[in-house]
């Protein structure tokens, strides 16, 4: 898939691959990135062969979040940045809801948008040198990119109101003792670990896995009893699945389960 300037989206069997690809701005999100992220993102969930999505930055940065000076150089800094936030929303939804897991790998600092992007993971790998700043207000700006709904999900609301208003950078090591990634490795290890990673996911259950993302996003609006009758729900219909079906055949076998 070389028709990408912006961004590297390469697959293989189950394995997407998604590299925001602007090394010399930071892997800053423009317009075209946007885009090229949004059509990269429904593409993985629409393709039913896809379980597993990987996203990093190429270069030194994750990503430094919207690109300010094409903000600024745009003759309409408002309808700019509007269509920007509704192209990278429609990303963010397409990743969150795809049935493919996303692991994201962390690579140096993820600021503003850039941040916002790398919570969103079902896995979150950073390398030892990642940093992370929500940066928003520094410039007269709010957050954007799903960040006030991950955040406080993720690591409370007190925690979410320090990062968001003070705009500390909080390394590495830190971000794995608030829990907002799930590994840090050393730097020259985070390719690996995260090949190794999506590697495993391709030959797990597709469905099992999909159902543990639903299940998350929808538990702050139910009560517990609508997400018993959820929960009821989703595991009678992958009990009846090829993948269910083979797992449990499998356990009882005493062998390792072939998901499709």
């Amino acid at each position: 898939m070389s028709n990408y300037q912006n961004i590297s989206f390469v697959t293989d069997g189950p394995i997407a691959r998604i590299t925001l690809n602007r090394p010399s701005a930071a892997n800053g999100i423009d317009q075209a990135l946007a885009d090229e992220l949004a059509a990269a993102a429904t593409y993985c969930s629409e393709d039913p062969a896809v379980k597993v999505v990987v996203l990093t930055g190429a270069g030194k940065f994750f990503s430094a979040g919207g690109d300010l000076r094409a903000m600024s150089e745009s003759p309409d800094t408002g309808e700019f940045i509007a269509k920007l936030a509704d192209t990278l929303h429609q990303a963010v939804s397409a990743l969150a809801r795809m049935d493919a897991l996303l692991i994201v790998a962390v690579n140096g600092t993820a600021a503003g948008a850039g941040m916002s992007l790398a919570v969103a993971g079902d896995l979150v790998v950073a390398g030892e040198s990642a940093a992370f700043t929500m940066a928003y207000t520094k410039v007269g700006l709010s957050p954007d990119g799903g960040a006030s709904y991950y955040l406080p999900r993720l690591i409370g609301v007190r925690r979410t109101q320090e990062l968001m208003l003070t705009n500390r950078v909080l390394r590495a090591a830190e971000a794995l003792d608030w829990g907002l990634v799930h590994q840090v490795v050393p730097d020259s290890s985070l390719t690996d670990t995260v090949d190794a990673l999506a590697q495993q996911f391709a030959q797990g259950p597709k469905g099992s896995n999909a159902n543990v993302k639903k299940l998350l996003l929808v538990s702050s609006q139910h009560t517990l009893e609508e997400q018993l009758a959820t929960e009821a729900s989703f595991i009678t219909h992958a009990a009846e699945s090829a993948d269910g079906v083979e797992g449990i055949a499998a356990f009882l076998d005493k062998r390792s389960p072939k998901f499709a």
